[in-house]
């Protein structure tokens, strides 16, 4: 059987009264792709944030790597922490550091490696997302859309994580940057990170990178299940939501 790396029951989650997760359950096994979809407000990001134990469920039960972390303490969180990367939608690179300093920032705050290893590891994580050595000394200003992109998921690889965390990774990039980025993560799972948890709208981006897709409508999962049974299916609420998604 399959390791279980995150094993979610009846999730919920609630902020200034309006409840958010309203009982979500899911297994994300190893080696496996699990691409949560849902309108704007549906409660993509906060399941994920969930998952990376940055907030905590009002409800029910999340084992990350065989452990229950809902009640767990900020120091007892950080271990399994350290063995995920998460890549945030906007990218979130530090604005006043270099590509370099970006990738490398994970690695002085969590590892003891020496500087010649950091310089390596650097390197070697901007090579596996398309990235030459050019593009060390540069700010995030001085990136596209695309490349922002492609360091924050460089600096998510950087502590050699069990799993991805994507949110929203091809947003605000035009088609063919989406792709670019469709196609990494693909690649990602060859060897450098089989493990991923991605939410989108992006249906193309589904349909790359997905092996299981849910569909989160109103705080429920309204449809979960493989890839293309679940977007060419005949759920009601799942087609109506796919099709809005496609007329934009």
């Amino acid at each position: 059987m399959a390791e279980a790396i995150v094993e979610a029951t009846g999730l919920r989650k609630s902020f200034d009264l309006s409840e958010v997760l309203r009982g979500v359950s899911f297994v994300l096994d190893k080696g496996e792709t699990l691409v949560v979809m849902g309108g704007s407000g549906a409660g993509k990001t906060v399941l994920l944030r969930l998952v990376a134990g940055l907030i905590r469920p009002d409800a029910g039960r999340l084992r990350l790597f065989g452990v229950h972390i809902e009640n767990l303490s900020e120091e007892a969180l950080l271990p399994l922490r350290r063995r995920m990367g998460y890549v945030f939608q906007s990218a979130a690179l530090f604005d006043s550091l270099s590509v370099y300093e970006n990738v490398a920032y994970p690695l002085r705050e969590h590892t003891s490696l020496g500087e010649a290893e950091i310089h390596e590891r650097v390197v070697r994580n901007l090579s596996v997302v398309g990235l030459s050595n050019d593009v060390l000394p540069l700010l995030p200003s001085e990136l596209s859309g695309g490349m922002r992109k492609r360091v924050g998921i460089a600096r998510a690889l950087s502590v050699e994580p069990e799993m991805l965390l994507f949110d929203e990774p091809t947003a605000g990039l035009d088609p063919t940057n989406a792709k670019l980025v469709a196609d990494l993560m693909l690649h990602l799972r060859g060897g450098v990170c089989d493990t991923a948890m991605v939410v989108t709208h992006d249906i193309e981006l589904a349909r790359t990178v997905a092996d299981r897709v849910a569909i989160l409508i109103e705080g429920q999962f309204a449809a979960l299940g493989p890839a293309d049974e679940v977007l060419s299916g005949r759920n009601p609420a799942v087609q109506a939501f796919l099709a809005g998604t496609a007329a934009r």
